[in-house]
């Protein structure tokens, strides 16, 4: 598979607790130079890296990061001021509490007014696949499809797995055809990316694809 399709379809990431501003900089710079998606960014870079590109790639930011047990109100003003600094994509941890309890009509419910929050914004629902059974993948599979968001993905990274192409296949087979998948976590080589794009995800959290494609850059 060619790598500048790879990278059209990556959320080129740096969500560090150490990553400071020319960190982002950088980063905005390697993706608008490889045409990545965009760039997956801590809330706190919101509106700088939104003046810095002015356009040239997306910003993506994350809400009830890493661990999605925020309440709702929070998530909510998170959302409002993402979206007030520039933000062109919401990427929200469900509460797996919740998922845990079988609440799934107040997982639907907090979906719902966040995606309303979100308006013409994307909004991708972080489940945090290596937490959840089989039986909890699916239901969530069907409640993000009913919550009218617009991807489902699978991890923060931040958790004690990653993406699986098992994971993403069980995704496409579930949820509705209008929810795309993002998959997210321990995707470091091309030929982790191309496992997870044939089973079914439309798009891509990494730190590391970018590197490659510079390290192949200088070899050639």
């Amino acid at each position: 598979m060619d790598i500048n399709k790879i990278l059209s379809k990556c959320d080129h990431t740096l969500l560090s607790r150490t990553a400071t501003w020319e960190d982002i900089k950088n980063l905005c710079d390697d993706a608008v130079k490889y045409h990545c998606a965009s760039v997956c960014i801590p809330p706190c870079f919101v509106k700088k890296a939104a003046l810095y590109v002015k356009g040239a790639v997306k910003i993506c930011t994350v809400i009830g990061f890493p661990n999605g047990y925020n309440t709702l109100k929070t998530k909510l003003y998170e959302t409002e001021q993402a979206i007030l600094d520039g933000a062109d994509e919401i990427d929200t941890v469900i509460n797996v509490c919740d998922v845990k309890e079988k609440k799934y009509d107040a997982i639907l419910a907090e979906l719902k007014e966040l995606k309303e929050a979100c308006g013409n914004k994307i909004l991708k629902v972080i489940i945090e696949t290596c937490l959840l059974t089989e039986e909890e993948k699916i239901e969530m599979c069907r409640v993000v499809s009913m919550s009218g968001a617009d991807y489902i993905k699978t991890s923060t990274g931040f958790s004690t797995g990653g993406a699986t192409p098992e994971d993403v296949a069980l995704m496409r087979k579930y949820c509705a055809p209008k929810v795309k998948i993002k998959a997210a976590g321990g995707i470091s080589t091309i030929e982790d990316a191309e496992k997870m794009i044939i089973a079914g995800a439309d798009r891509l959290g990494t730190s590391r694809l970018v590197k490659i494609a510079k390290a192949l850059n200088a070899s050639t």
